[in-house]
């Protein structure tokens, strides 16, 4: 077929579901799973001039797009380019969502606005930090089913309108976990330890490579117990829960980045009813 190709991506919430990709949600913050043109080998996508995922699923190529947060409701579309093929547009569409907000207020004031030679440090830390999650690693084979990483309850969840001390920043770009300091956290699945750091916003910091540009980030920890390029199995013990960095107790931050943007942890989930006993609802 010329020219551009329309998909409804929401079609595709079952066939998602029935061969274990993950959750298909396209909103701002979510993952859209798209089913592309058959062809013999992986075709090459791009969103918004950054790669995307392209995983095989019962003989079908399918695009794992991380959508961002600060994306419009509309029509959004990938570049594909398949071997001996022009070119060619898929359209999709991204559909509204709103996230609630929250008020947190944080004793140390530095941390809700940093001097200038901590600006220093931050701008820094996060341009490592975004040139890390822009990194992509070939894996025919990425992970795409999560466990939940600490045994506690979420008790913050992702895309939150957070304001710190009455002032509005950042969305929230994870979830947090909270449990005792010094509880266990595990490997979401498997991957390759890629950093490992303290930062200032973030703490004692964590990052694995899950494969074709999407990573695992845990922030805040207490102790890290593996080293950069070393391999992790999933639910192998990576390190613990401490309160390292801007937070207001113990609690474990994950990010999920996917094609440079954060997404909703809950995506990649084996089971979102089964992450811990004590999970809050939202």
């Amino acid at each position: 077929m010329k020219g551009s190709l329309a998909f409804l991506v929401a079609a595709l919430l079952p066939m998602a579901a029935a061969v274990g990709l993950p959750r298909n949600e396209p909103v701002p913050g979510g993952v859209a799973v798209i089913a592309l043109p058959a062809t013999a080998t992986s075709p090459r996508v791009h969103f918004d001039g950054r790669r995307v995922m392209v995983v095989k699923h019962a003989g079908h190529w399918y695009a794992i797009v991380g959508i961002p947060l600060a994306a419009a409701a509309g029509t959004e579309e990938l570049a594909v380019r398949m071997a001996g093929q022009r070119p060619r547009q898929i359209k999709f569409s991204v559909l509204p969502k709103r996230y609630p907000e929250q008020k947190l207020i944080i004793k140390n004031p530095q941390l809700v606005n940093p001097t200038s030679a901590e600006l220093d440090r931050i701008e820094r830390e996060q341009a490592h930090l975004r040139k890390l999650l822009d990194t992509w690693v070939p894996d025919r084979t990425p992970a795409l089913a999560f466990i939940w990483p600490a045994a506690g309850p979420e008790t913050s969840g992702f895309g939150l309108h957070r304001f710190l001390n009455g002032e509005p920043h950042s969305p929230h770009s994870g979830i947090d976990i909270g449990a005792p300091v010094d509880s266990p956290v595990r490997a979401p699945a498997a991957g390759t330890v890629v950093d490992v750091g303290h930062y200032y916003f973030c703490g004692h910091t964590l990052t694995i490579s899950l494969g074709q540009g999407l990573y695992s980030v845990y922030c805040h920890l207490n102790r890290i117990d593996v080293k950069r390029g070393q391999p992790v199995k999933q639910d192998q013990i990576v390190g613990s829960i401490g309160a390292t960095g801007r937070t207001t107790g113990p609690n474990l931050h994950w990010t999920v980045s996917l094609n440079g943007t954060p997404v909703d942890p809950h995506a990649f989930l084996i089971d979102t009813s089964a992450t811990s006993p004590a999970v809050q609802k939202r």
